[in-house]
């Protein structure tokens, strides 16, 4: 879907690496840090086997959504991301 993307959350910040290996629809990733600012913004190329897209400090949450969502958006390095969390439960009936 055009305004979903798939949010990577890690239990301490580190520098990441993400690769494009059998992905055919081009991505942009931001990396984010523990306070959810954008660190930096890569824009992913599909079947990539040998670049690798990397945050430039240690990031906590890598967020991928489809190439140029960030730009078409006017959301840059810098930028705060704000998440709440959403919680589903349901019991039995």
């Amino acid at each position: 879907d055009e305004n979903q993307g798939m949010l990577f959350i890690y239990p301490r910040s580190d520098l990441r690496t993400f690769w494009m290996k059998d992905t055919w629809l081009p991505l942009s990733i931001a990396f984010l840090d523990d306070s959810g600012n954008i660190i930096n913004i890569e824009i992913m190329l599909p079947d990539q086997t040998e670049e690798r897209y990397r945050s430039s400090k240690p990031a906590l949450y890598a967020l991928e959504v489809n190439q140029g969502w960030f730009s078409l958006h006017g959301i840059k390095a810098g930028d705060r991301v704000e998440m709440k969390a959403i919680v589903n439960i349901k019991g039995p009936r």
